[in-house]
Parts: structure tokens; C-alpha cells; sequence
């Protein structure tokens, strides 16, 4: 698999791969990441990217000449080091673009890659994405500087999926919006001490009885849903992943949707 970010600043991308479980992801290949300096190829002394945007208004505008330049070395690029290789999505990060969810992060996990566009300031021209962008995606409703951050975010999400990345290789099975949690929130998790400040760990934890554990995991699960995102309750119920058992204990919460930390 192999990711190609089109950046102004690739320097931002620094720590990300040498800190961290996932740099196991960058430095076993598992992950390859290739990044392109967009100046690189800019006409000009000074190697302008952008411009103001026609019409007027604030801000500037991303110029579709050197994005183009940028892309097709990417395409040529990747074409020689494996020429059987089918093209591979262009993806700009963008407030219109789909929000980002595990469902995605699943599907960009199994795939070859894709070209990813950091845009800056107002924005691209829009001619170029109506030319070459294939997918447009949003990390959610609120603006960022740039692309690079939703572009680590992509990538980490994708990394820590890899084979091999993680110590446990079936922990992210049970991470929140998993299919193994039927896409609910992972409960609260504790570790010694078992007092804390007064606070002692649920009993059940420490019982060694896996079946009430189970129980009482999934059960603060569909609290901790219910709570904070009953649309995702409502998601899995639709999809018939609550069983009656769900169903009769998300009925015995009352309004308040809440329950003791305890054993059920």
C-alpha cells in the first residue's frame, strides 16, 4: 500500500513517522509514504502555488498548474516502480468532503492507496478538482490551516490497522465503532492500583469469571453509547446488531440512560 501527500509542508510529517507504535507501519513498508513538495513544482523565481481568486475576496487560491505538474509526477512515478499497478484515487481533504469514519479507515486499510492533496489557504481552483479529484473527504464540521493534519490522521488510522503494527494484533478489534462493539463505544478500561483516591475497580474485573465480564463490558458499552452518541445506538438497532438482551437493558436504564459501575 502506498500513500503519495501532494504538501506544502512536508517537514509536518517528521514526527509522525519516527515516534509512535505506527512508524512500524512506515519503517516495515507495511504503509509507504512518499511525500512531494509542491513548490518543487511551481514556475517563478519565487515558485508561486497561488494566487487571488477572481471575483475578489479574501485569502488565496491555489494555482491548478503546479497541482497538475505535482500529480502527474506522482502518476509516472508510481507507474514505474510497479507498471501493472491500476491509479489509485486523488483525495483532497475538504469541509464538503464525507466525514471520516471507521467504515472508511477500513476500506482505505484494504486498498492500494491513494494521492492526497494538502490543500492550503482558500482552497484549490476548482477546475483542477473538477479535473482530477476523485474523493473528497472532512475529519468534521470545523476548518483547519491545511490539509496535513486530516492527512496524518488518515494515515494513522490506516497504519495502526496494518498486520504486525500493533503489539496485540487483535486490540483494535475491540476500539470503539469496531464491528466487534456492532459499531457502539468501547467502555472505560482500568489498572492498578485497584483503590485509586477511594475509587475502587468495578469487583467484576477482578472476579476471573469471563462470561460476567463480557456482560458487564457490553453492558457499560451501550451506557457510555446511549449517553454520549444515541445515534449510534440507533445505527446498530437498525442494522438488528442489538440483541434482546441489549434491548432489555437499555429499557431498564430509565431517562436518566445511566447505571452503577457494578456487576448486572
Amino acid at each position: 500500500m502506498r500513500f503519495d501527500v501532494i504538501t506544502l509542508f512536508p517537514e509536518l510529517f517528521a514526527p509522525f513517522l519516527s515516534a509512535g507504535i505506527n512508524r512500524r507501519a512506515f519503517e516495515t513498508g507495511a504503509v509507504e509514504l512518499k511525500l512531494w513538495q509542491l513548490r518543487d513544482y511551481a514556475d517563478g523565481t519565487y515558485r508561486r502555488v497561488d494566487d487571488r481568486p477572481f471575483g475578489g475576496g479574501p485569502g488565496m487560491v491555489m494555482l491548478a498548474e503546479p497541482l497538475e505538474k505535482c500529480l502527474l509526477a506522482i502518476r509516472q512515478d508510481r507507474v514505474l516502480k510497479n507498471p501493472l499497478e491500476k491509479p489509485v484515487p486523488v483525495v483532497l481533504f475538504s469541509p464538503i468532503g464525507q466525514a471520516l469514519n471507521h467504515d472508511g479507515v477500513e476500506k482505505w486499510s484494504q486498498s492500494d492507496g491513494a494521492i492526497l492533496i494538502c490543500g492550503r489557504y482558500e482552497g484549490l481552483d476548482q477546475r483542477f478538482i473538477d479535473t482530477h479529484v476523485d474523493a473528497q473527504v472532512s475529519l468534521g464540521d470545523f476548518v483547519l490551516s491545511g490539509g496535513e493534519i486530516a492527512a496524518i490522521a488518515l494515515l494513522d488510522a490506516v497504519a495502526r490497522l496494518q498486520p504486525g503494527v500493533l503489539n496485540d494484533e487483535g486490540s483494535h478489534q475491540m476500539d470503539s465503532f469496531n464491528p466487534a462493539l456492532d459499531g457502539l463505544l468501547d467502555c472505560g478500561h482500568f489498572t492498578r492500583p485497584e483503590v485509586w483516591k477511594g475509587i475502587t475497580v468495578p469487583p467484576v474485573l477482578m472476579s476471573g469469571h469471563h462470561a460476567e465480564i463480557a456482560k458487564w463490558r457490553r453492558q457499560q458499552s451501550l451506557v457510555l453509547t446511549q449517553k454520549s452518541r444515541p445515534d449510534l445506538i440507533a445505527s446498530a438497532r437498525l442494522a438488528g446488531k442489538l440483541s434482546p438482551q441489549d434491548e432489555y437493558f437499555l429499557m431498564s436504564l430509565g431517562a436518566s440512560g445511566l447505571v452503577e459501575s457494578k456487576s448486572n
